[in-house]
């Protein structure tokens, strides 16, 4: 079967913004949505989503940062050491970058696809990638980190992301 690529909701979209549900019964359909967004994240060249970032409001994320795959459910990050500062971009929020500071190495506890548990020991871009899609879990997105000198400087662009969503709505 021919999994189909997603659209990504972007800034504006109030999808975006809701805290997502966590996954009560692990299901075929599950795994469906998961698959729908890898083939969404590799298309797209990133490095992560969440499945808010496609217009559904359930507890899952893909990740792969060149290392493989993970599938994760209800991802929970149970413990934080260190401190880094990346750029970070983001699918939903096309052409801006933001300096992120975020924990060195998170340990993470999900479920994977078939019910069964996962624990991640992650530093690095591995570790700020799971800490940004879980994130988007929370509702929270990378411009939340922006300094105010930040928030200035893309304020014209996301101006015109709100303004695009706008337009597409209207066309619908």
């Amino acid at each position: 079967m021919q999994k189909t690529k997603s659209k990504i909701k972007i800034y504006g979209d109030a999808v975006l913004r809701k805290k997502a549900k966590p996954v009560v019964k692990i299901t075929p359909d599950h795994s469906e949505i998961l698959s729908r967004m890898a083939k969404t994240m590799y298309e797209d060249s990133g490095i992560g989503l969440a499945a808010p970032q496609i217009g559904i409001s359930s507890q899952l994320i893909v990740v792969d940062i060149g290392e493989g795959l993970y599938k994760l459910i209800n991802p929970k990050i149970v413990k934080k050491e260190g401190v880094q500062a990346i750029t970070e971009g983001c699918l939903s929020v096309p052409g801006v970058c933001i300096k992120v500071k975020r924990s060195k190495k998170v340990w993470v506890e999900a479920k994977d696809e078939n019910n069964k548990p996962v624990k991640i020991e992650a530093k690095d871009l591995f570790a700020c990638v799971l800490q940004h899609e879980i994130d988007h879990l929370k509702g929270k997105l990378i411009i939340d980190y922006a300094s105010f000198l930040e928030k200035i400087r893309i304020k014209r662009k996301l101006s015109a992301l709100g303004s695009k969503l706008k337009t597409a709505e209207l066309q619908l």
